[in-house]
């Protein structure tokens, strides 16, 4: 119990990334970069972390009037990954700061 309490002590400052995406191809190649930007300056990562992805289902009519039993069904399925920074420096957040990622992806930052 007392490694864990120093090991807290240590660690005065966290950034956490949560990071939401229709896609799950495009969530990891910005997880990925998010990664590599903040390695290349020497903070610690604990991540990235899979969150439960949420499903929206949908059913539609096909038809308003005589078919109505005929339905279509959709579904929307949105991937979350979270990632935390140990210890950054000033270099880490400009970094992440202005980093680009693709279309489609929101990032939300908590420090």
């Amino acid at each position: 119990m007392a490694a864990t309490k120093k090991k807290e002590e240590e660690i005065k400052q966290r950034i956490r990334i949560k990071i939401r995406a229709y896609d799950h191809k495009v969530i990891d190649q910005s997880v990925k970069q998010i990664i590599e930007t903040a390695t290349r300056y020497g903070a610690l990562i604990s991540g990235p972390i899979p969150l439960p992805t949420q499903i929206h289902k949908y059913t539609v009519n096909r038809s308003t009037f005589v078919h109505k039993d005929s339905r279509e069904q959709y579904e929307m399925r949105v991937h979350k990954r979270m990632i935390d920074i140990l210890n950054p420096n000033s270099k880490v957040i400009d970094s992440l700061t202005n980093l680009n990622l693709p279309a489609g992806v929101d990032i939300e930052i908590k420090m």
